[in-house]
């Protein structure tokens, strides 16, 4: 272990921290609130695209594609225009008004799973439409499902599913994102060690030459047109790389909009008073400061206390990637309709991602949509899959524009009625 770590795990603080344990009460209360919905009332730090935090957003996780980043570029396109990656929706809202929570939820919700450890271990996305600069999205979310499983890593581990649904100004469901979170104990994840034996990743000049030049090789589809006829079963999506991994890299992804909603890591006396609302998540490091929990992605020696390593990456991160790959390959005339990911491995500070992926089917759907399934994955330096994944993308043929989906109809009335209501509580707030 890293110095500091020891000193962490003997502490009072430590000692608290893991004290908190998964169970069968909140067990219980989590699978009440599968299947209710609530407004999201949180103010993400972007709220509403603009064409700069499209681009920042792009470049925070290594996309350079025009059609994101260069409205000149995108002026010139099918869509007139900049439009923002699709998953930057997961990072978008403004706050969504509703009545208020009735007793009993707020019942089952308090300080459920306390002090338990939260990583995203997968997601699924459909898209419904484009997000244009100007754009303000909104959601409700809720609770899908919740399974409790077996962990080698931690013992026992609770996997939840929550839908967030995205809506924008104009009441339209832009996306749904289906987000797969595994809820572990700290204290017997770190006493299992299981990832303890894994070394850091070093590399000569040679190594850091050979992941340049799959950088130099990787290429945007962008305007040249890819047709649904000229793609084959078997074919290749090609490479590209992403890494090795810094802690430069999550700043950059931070830096670029992904929000800290609902734990908001912040700074002096927004800090001391986000301490008082959520204390436990708060813990101290080797230099007797309390500082976040989720300080995992960027802490060496905290993630070690808990049982990594080394600090590893958010999911999300690599999602994006996963976003951006699809998109070079599909081309400015190409939709991603549907992504679902798994993430199998950590990613760890230093470690390079090689994504791959290849068509496994053409079809076409009951709208006369020309569809492309695929499967991509993402390999480390050490031969480990790091991420399995499923897409499917839809491609112009014979000149015919790509059309996105309808929304299904009980879904766009739900929207429908959750907005309305949004909008009639803004009235009544500003009267």
């Amino acid at each position: 272990m890293a110095t500091g770590t020891k000193d962490i795990l003997e502490s009072d603080e430590w000692q608290k921290a893991v004290d908190y344990t998964i169970t069968d009460e909140d067990i219980e209360r989590q699978r009440q609130l599968v299947g209710y919905d609530e407004p999201a009332k949180t103010r993400e730090y972007i709220q509403t695209a603009t064409t700069d935090n499209i681009r920042n957003f792009a470049h925070g996780c290594g996309n350079d594609n025009p059609l994101h980043c260069d409205p000149d570029y995108a002026k010139a396109t099918r869509w007139g225009g900049v439009i923002a990656p699709g998953m930057m929706a997961g990072v978008i809202n403004a706050p969504m008004l509703g009545d208020p929570t009735p007793d009993h939820i707020k019942a089952l919700k308090k300080s459920l799973f306390r002090g338990i450890h939260v990583f995203v271990s997968g997601s699924t996305w459909d898209w419904y439409r484009p997000i244009f600069p100007g754009d303000t999205l909104y959601s409700f979310n809720g609770e899908e499902s919740c399974e409790v499983k077996p962990s080698e890593f931690s013992g026992r581990s609770v996997i939840n599913v929550r839908r967030d649904v995205k809506v924008n100004q104009r009441g339209e469901v832009v996306a749904v994102y289906r987000i797969l979170r595994v809820l572990t104990e700290r204290k017997t994840a770190a006493k299992k060690g299981k990832y303890s034996a894994i070394e850091p990743a070093r590399y000569s000049d040679e190594d850091i030459a050979a992941i340049d030049a799959v950088y130099e090789a990787e290429r945007v589809q962008g305007a040249n047109v890819r047709d649904w006829s000229s793609v084959e079963i078997g074919d290749s999506l090609g490479k590209m790389a992403k890494g090795p991994l810094t802690v430069t890299d999550v700043i950059c992804f931070h830096a670029g909009g992904y929000g800290f909603v609902p734990y908001a890591p912040t700074v002096g006396r927004l800090a001391h008073k986000n301490r008082k609302r959520i204390a436990p998540f708060y813990i101290k490091n080797e230099y007797g400061v309390p500082d976040v929990a989720q300080r995992l992605h960027w802490d060496p020696v905290w993630a070690q206390a808990i049982g990594n390593p080394m600090a590893y990456d958010y999911g999300v991160m690599r999602e994006n990637y996963l976003y951006h790959y699809l998109t070079d390959w599909a081309g400015d005339d190409g939709v991603v309709l549907h992504v679902h990911d798994e993430i199998r491995k950590f990613n760890y500070i230093g470690d390079t991602q090689m994504i791959t992926g290849e068509v496994v089917a053409k079809r076409t759907d009951d709208d006369g949509r020309k569809l492309i399934d695929v499967v991509c994955r993402f390999t480390n330096q050490r031969g480990d899959e790091t991420v399995r994944s499923t897409a499917t993308i839809a491609l112009p043929s014979d000149d015919k524009p790509v059309l996105y989906p309808k929304v299904p109809e009980d879904l766009q009335e739900r929207a429908t009625k959750m907005m309305a209501r949004h909008w009639q509580l803004s009235a009544r707030k500003k009267g």
